[in-house]
C-alpha cells in the first residue's frame, strides 16, 4: 500500500517547470504501520518541508516531532538528515532504478522516525538480523571480505575444524578443483579420471609465478621448486605422500613432465622418457616392499621423492626416486 502526494515546498517560491522527484518514505512509527509514502518534491525541497508533507499525508499529528534518515541497503546503517538537507540532492546519487518505484527489499529509501523531546531517537519495530544478515552488510560495505563457497587455502577458511576443511574440498572437488593448498603443502584428491588440466598452455601459465597466486595446481609446485633451484644453487626435495591409490605415481609423472618442460624449454630430449620410464620398476618395487610398508591407522602408506640436482646448464637430469 502506499499513499502519494505532490508537495514539495522548498525555500523560495516553487517553478511549476522544475522536475519532480519521488521519495519513498517508510514511517517507523509506534502508531502507525509501515505504509510506503511517496512523495513528488522539487529539487530544492528541504528535509524539513519533506517532513512536513510526509507527515500530513500520513496523517500524523503536526506537532510532533520527527526526523528523516536515509537508508542505501534494505536492514541497513541509516543516515540521519538535518532539516536543512536536500533529500533529492541524496536520491541523485543512488542507482538510477533507485530513483524510480521500488520494494522496500531493494533499499535505497527513506524512513520517518520520531524524535524524543531530548533529541534522541525514538526506534521501534526494529526487526531482528541474523547473524548471516549481518555478515553479509558488513561484507557490502567493505569491512568484510565477500562470503566464498571455497577456499583454495586452507589456511584462509573463517572457522578451521574437521568439517570445514573436508567441507571445503568437497567442494572443490565437485567444482573439478581437485587441488587445495595448505600454505606451502599442496593436497590432492585423485579424480579417477583424466582432467584437460595439465598441457603445455598449463606449464607456461604457472611459469616463474610465487605460489598462491594462480589456482592450485601440482605444476605451481614444480616451478617453485624448479626456480628456487635455480636462483639459490641448492638442491631441492619434493615429498608426494599419501595412501595407496590416491595417485602418487601420476602426481610423479605430472611433477616431472612440468620440470623437463621448464629445463628443456620445449625442445625435444629423451630425459623425460628416461625418468617415467623407470615408473614400472618403482611400481614393482612398491608391490615388493608392502610386506614393510608403514602402517597408519590400519592403511598403507608410501612416500616418494623427487630430489633436484642443481646443473650449471639448468637441465634435469634422472632424479633420484625413492617409493
Amino acid at each position: 500500500m502506499a499513499t502519494n502526494a505532490g508537495g514539495g515546498g522548498g525555500v523560495g517560491c516553487n517553478d511549476p517547470d522544475d522536475p519532480m522527484y519521488l521519495l519513498q518514505i517508510y514511517p517507523r512509527l509506534a502508531t502507525q504501520a509501515s505504509t510506503c509514502c511517496s512523495l513528488r518534491v522539487q529539487k530544492n525541497a528541504t528535509t524539513a518541508s519533506v517532513i512536513s508533507d510526509a507527515a500530513a499525508t500520513l496523517g500524523l499529528d503536526p506537532g510532533g516531532l520527527y526526523v528523516l534518515a536515509e537508508v542505501k541497503e534494505s536492514g541497513g546503517e541509516e543516515w540521519i538528515l538535518e532539516a536543512g538537507d536536500l533529500p533529492v540532492q541524496r536520491v541523485l546519487l543512488w542507482p538510477r532504478k533507485a530513483q524510480e518505484q521500488h520494494p522496500q527489499s531493494a533499499g535505497f529509501y527513506f524512513l520517518l522516525q520520531e524524535r524524543n523531546h531530548d533529541g534522541s531517537i525514538h526506534y521501534v519495530h526494529l526487526p531482528p538480523s541474523s547473524k548471516e544478515q549481518e555478515v553479509q552488510q558488513l561484507a557490502a560495505r567493505g569491512f568484510l571480505p565477500p562470503p566464498q563457497d571455497d577456499f583454495a587455502d586452507l589456511c584462509n577458511l573463517p572457522v578451521l575444524s574437521e568439517d570445514s576443511i573436508l567441507n571445503n574440498l568437497r567442494t572443490r572437488f565437485y567444482k573439478k578443483k581437485i587441488y587445495t593448498y595448505a600454505g606451502s603443502i599442496l593436497i590432492a584428491i585423485n579424480p579417477f579420471k583424466f582432467l584437460p588440466i595439465y598441457n603445455p598452455k598449463y606449464v607456461k601459465m604457472y611459469e616463474n609465478h610465487q605460489l598462491g597466486k594462480l589456482e592450485p595446481h601440482i605444476f605451481a609446485i614444480a616451478d617453485v621448486a624448479y626456480y628456487a633451484m635455480l636462483r639459490k644453487r641448492v638442491n631441492q626435495c619434493i615429498v608426494i605422500s599419501g595412501e595407496s591409490g590416491s595417485g602418487k605415481t601420476q602426481s610423479t609423472n605430472f611433477l616431472i613432465h612440468c620440470l623437463t618442460a621448464l629445463s628443456q624449454k620445449g625442445y625435444a630430449s629423451g630425459v623425460e622418457r628416461t625418468i617415467l620410464g623407470a615408473g614400472p620398476v618403482l611400481e614393482s618395487l612398491r608391490a615388493f616392499a608392502d610386506s614393510l610398508s608403514l602402517i597408519a591407522d590400519g592403511h598403507e602408506f608410501y612416500i616418494c621423492l623427487i630430489i633436484l640436482k642443481s646443473l650449471t646448464f639448468e637441465l634435469v637430469r634422472p632424479a633420484e626416486t625413492v617409493s
